[in-house]
């Protein structure tokens, strides 16, 4: 039997989830929404999120999903009573996830200003340990240069300096990417962190939890990544995303262009 999976998220952080998914288990089918006509939603404020949340909700409402899998931050922080109250089914999101693997007391954390904002990681971080040292830092910008179509590195590395100054000089332990599109850059992350410090993904705290909930089936793991069950929609520029898939996935899919408010 195979699950069908709702991610969503602004544009390609998903991509880190799905990824995620998809090397630990073939059993799924993928309904993958990026809303890229209001990208970034890390800028946004708390009741735009909530609105659109709720159109998100309304968009999945009849594709028969077993779970969701909330690939942004962002929208976590800020709207997730309104997901797990109107689909009603297992919603499984990053930042609750995440909170149950930490294991050190100096925590840096990466993530857009509206994440940092909510103080949602701090809060839910602060709840699962004690006497935990938490540090964010917003990324106003990151967002959008890891969205570009061709990676400017330089614009990357000088951008990573910046947001990762302050944070270092408080001697974490561990480095929380708040935000599904930081991983896409993790190797340059890596290089300007001490190996010391752990770097934690949230998409594999979130992948785990989800396995432990949907068991895999015996000869249902994986050896490489297949995504034929993966289906794309998008809210605005297909041709781009179209893309965006290929240079990030290495595959070509046909992505479908959908409008939230209307009643597909």
């Amino acid at each position: 039997m195979r699950l069908k999976i709702g991610i969503f998220d602004s544009g390609i952080g998903g991509f880190t989830i799905l990824k995620s998914l998809l090397k630990t288990r073939k059993d799924v089918e993928v309904v993958y929404l990026a809303d890229t006509k209001r990208i970034p939603f890390g800028n946004k404020k708390f009741d735009e999120l909530r609105s659109i949340a709720q159109e998100i909700c309304t968009w999945f409402g009849n594709k028969n999903l077993d779970a969701l899998l909330i690939a942004c931050n962002t929208t976590n922080a800020c709207a997730l009573d309104i997901l797990e109250n109107n689909l009603e089914i297992p919603c499984f999101d990053l930042i609750n996830s995440v909170s149950e693997t930490v294991s050190k007391q100096i925590i840096g954390i990466l993530a857009t200003p509206t994440t940092v904002r909510s103080s949602y990681y701090k809060n839910v971080l602060s709840i699962k340990k004690e006497n935990l040292k938490i540090f964010q830092q917003e990324c106003p910008e990151l967002v959008s240069e890891i969205e570009k179509n061709k990676l400017n590195i330089k614009k990357i590395n000088l951008l990573s300096d910046l947001y990762l100054k302050s944070l270092l000089k408080e001697n974490i332990q561990e480095l929380i990417l708040g935000c599904s599109h930081y991983p896409l850059i993790y190797n340059v992350l890596r290089i300007k962190v001490d190996r010391e410090i752990n770097i934690i993904d949230p998409s594999e705290a979130l992948i785990k939890k989800f396995n432990k909930y949907f068991p895999i089936p015996k000869n249902y793991c994986c050896d490489d990544i297949n995504y034929d069950g993966v289906s794309f929609s998008v809210t605005s520029k297909n041709e781009e995303f179209t893309q965006k898939v290929k240079y990030w996935l290495e595959i070509n899919k046909e992505i479908r262009l959908v409008n939230l408010r209307s009643k597909e």
